[in-house]
């Protein structure tokens, strides 16, 4: 089967469950040039790596169609703050400043004062199931949970979550990368609706925040970050806010849903985490390369760039199927076992180099906590459906739903 042929297999719904035979043929092909779709498929664990860090390489996909979101029909009145694009997808130095001034709530010391509150979260989630033979892993344990966490730290009002949670839902068609938003010729995608309610949200949550100084919610922080004069402006600040929420959510959901199914067909490893809560930390890592929140992420060539065999030109795009490459036996001996207790662990699961995801710290932390908290308190669980039915994303591939019995 030739590359393209194998992208397409990639793009098909029913792979989605186990996508990973895929991934191993087209890592067996090295980098790959598709022509029809002017990239390059690139699935090895060092080119990937590598090209995290090329500086021949732009994370701003959106130049190609002029600015962010050109292309896509906006109705009259949209906030100016939906043109802003996240600094996610900026380059230096643009991006560089961005983050710099957007860092500062999630230090690795200030996620750390979180774990009180995260434990009790969990904890909270579980009791709610503990009285019950079956629950939903998503909707009762892996959704909320990162969804409230975020919402606190932003000081959102606890009845306003379920809006947060359907404009995520929304947008994470928008993350998932398969709908170059210059192709869009004037329509408006599914996703822009919630987008543009989730902006109207957040810039009256900026304008009570600043008329109310001095809190100590997550706004406020960014409000009052500065560095040699620099702050964020107001569309800027909105702009970030929405990315902390809709990417920060969908992916921790991800990391946990994954790790409770690779727990759950590991019973070894699930008895393991149980006896040792000190291996959670090993378990987070292993789940994050064996089965990945986020599967693949691109890049634009800002000039021509070899990659083994292959010259991409300036101008094409850059696919890294990072799932391919965590499993990649160069990098990862016996890559299709999932093995915490393994010597190295090697992903880019955060991503790597300039770009390495700004909320690693609290993922990691939610992570631990509720795959731990999992382990000890739910008694003999069992998957209802495996594989279990998964949502249509290719990029940031979850399953829609993950029944469960349990001995209550």
């Amino acid at each position: 089967m030739s590359g393209s042929q194998l992208v397409g297999s990639l793009l098909d719904p029913a792979s989605r469950a186990d996508p990973y035979p895929i991934y191993a043929r087209l890592r067996q092909l090295g980098p790959v040039w598709i022509e029809e779709m002017s990239t390059a498929i690139v699935s090895g664990f060092d080119d990937c790596e590598r090209l995290l860090r090329e500086p021949r390489l732009s994370a701003e996909r959106w130049r190609r169609t002029g600015s962010f979101l050109d292309g896509v029909a906006l109705p009259p009145g949209t906030p100016s703050s939906v043109r802003q694009p996240w600094f996610l997808s900026q380059d230096p130095p643009d991006h560089t400043r961005l983050r710099r001034l957007a860092s500062r709530p999630f230090t690795a010391r200030a996620v750390a004062r979180m774990e009180p509150t995260i434990v009790d979260l969990v904890d909270e989630l579980l009791d709610r199931t503990a009285g019950r033979d079956s629950f939903d892993v998503l909707a009762d344990f892996a959704h909320p949970l990162p969804v409230t966490v975020i919402c606190r730290m932003l000081g959102v009002p606890l009845a306003d979550e379920p809006l947060f949670r359907r404009w995520s839902a929304q947008l994470t068609q928008f993350l998932d990368g398969f709908t170059p938003v210059g192709d869009l010729a004037g329509e408006t995608p599914g996703w822009v609706p919630g987008l543009i309610e989730m902006h109207r949200y957040v810039n009256d949550l900026v304008a009570d925040r600043r008329a109310h100084a001095g809190g100590e919610d997550l706004i406020s922080a960014l409000l009052a970050a500065e560095e040699g004069g620099d702050a964020l402006t107001h569309d800027e600040l909105v702009s970030t806010v929405v990315l902390l929420l809709v990417a920060g959510h969908e992916t921790t959901v991800n990391l946990i849903a994954a790790g409770v199914l690779a727990l759950l067909r590991n019973p070894d490893q699930l008895a393991g985490l149980r006896a040792d809560p000190g291996s959670a930390p090993a378990v987070v890592e292993e789940v994050l390369r064996y089965d990945p929140p986020v599967q693949l992420t691109a890049r634009i060539a800002k000039q021509d760039v070899p990659i083994g065999d292959v010259v991409v030109p300036g101008g094409s795009m850059l696919i890294l199927l990072l799932a391919a490459a965590h499993r990649d036996p160069d990098a990862n001996p016996d890559p299709d076992r999932f093995d915490p207790h393994r010597t190295e662990i090697r992903h880019l699961g955060f991503g790597f180099g300039p770009h390495f995801c700004l909320g690693a710290p609290l993922a990691r932390l939610e992570g631990r906590i509720a795959l731990t908290r999992f382990a000890q308190r739910v008694r003999e669980p069992k998957l209802v459906l495996d594989p279990p039915p998964y949502r249509e994303h290719v990029n940031l591939r979850g399953p829609s739903e993950l029944p469960i019995v349990h001995r209550s």
